[in-house]
């Protein structure tokens, strides 16, 4: 795996605004966007019972080491207005740390790769889209192979939404 990779999800208020926020709030923390995904649709994960969400993946460079990187994430979903109330809730903003080149390690904090991206279309989908033969450093298949084998039923789909207008 080369890159790091970041998956934005939202489902409340003006999403393509917030996903749009995001954008500009990570790149004014030393960080440059190198590519995007299509921005997607998808039926909530974990709990139905809630709007869908608008999911897009970041390719990105940055001089941040994997844990300052967690650390402004999380100070960018702070700023939003992010309210961790119910685990799988609504959230203005979710950003998440799904590949950081390579590295392979899990703090109480931070775990790489993200745990969760062989379980979740919505971040697969983008992921192929934009790095489909990039392997899984611990599971050894491409991001094509994990969405092939993704036990994921719920409905995802790209949209023609861009954060970049």
């Amino acid at each position: 795996m080369k890159g790091i990779f970041l998956l934005l999800g939202t489902n409340m208020g003006d999403r393509l605004a917030n996903l749009k926020t995001a954008r500009m709030i990570l790149e004014s923390h030393e960080m440059t966007i190198v590519d995007y995904s299509s921005v997607y649709e998808s039926a909530p994960w974990g709990d139905p019972d809630q709007d869908w969400f608008l999911n897009m993946v970041l390719r990105v460079d940055t001089i941040h080491e994997p844990e300052k990187l967690l650390g402004v994430c999380l100070a960018a979903e702070d700023q939003m207005g992010r309210k961790r109330i119910k685990r799988w809730g609504q959230r203005i903003i979710d950003i998440d740390i799904l590949y950081y080149d390579n590295h392979v390690m899990e703090t109480k904090e931070l775990t790489l790769p993200h745990p969760g991206i062989p379980m979740r279309k919505f971040a697969l989908m983008p992921m192929v889209e934009i790095a489909d033969k990039e392997s899984h450093p611990l599971l050894n298949l491409s991001q094509a192979e994990l969405l092939n084998i993704c036990p994921d039923t719920l409905e995802c789909r790209a949209t023609e939404l861009d954060i970049m207008s």
